[in-house]
């Protein structure tokens, strides 16, 4: 996948664990688990907006963008 998550960067700079992040924003555990990962293939705006929240920071501390990975099959789809 072309983005790359950095929540576990996030994360270790403010010395915040997964669980205080997940009980910060009332995501489970398993399912920030899956985004840490990089094994999501989608998140919500308003869970983006929650990490950020309690995180204290802007989505592009988070997301990272690597053109040299190739798209997703559904990328490349015409609708």
């Amino acid at each position: 996948m072309a983005l790359i998550i950095r929540l576990d960067v996030a994360l270790a700079r403010r010395k915040m664990s997964l669980t205080d992040l997940s009980t910060a924003v009332g995501i489970t555990l398993a399912n920030l688990s899956v985004l840490k990962t990089g094994k999501a293939k989608a998140i919500r705006f308003s869970t983006l907006e929650a990490i950020c929240r309690a995180l204290d920071c802007q989505p592009g501390e988070l997301l990272e963008f690597d053109a040299t990975t190739p798209p997703l099959r559904a990328d490349t789809e015409d609708a």
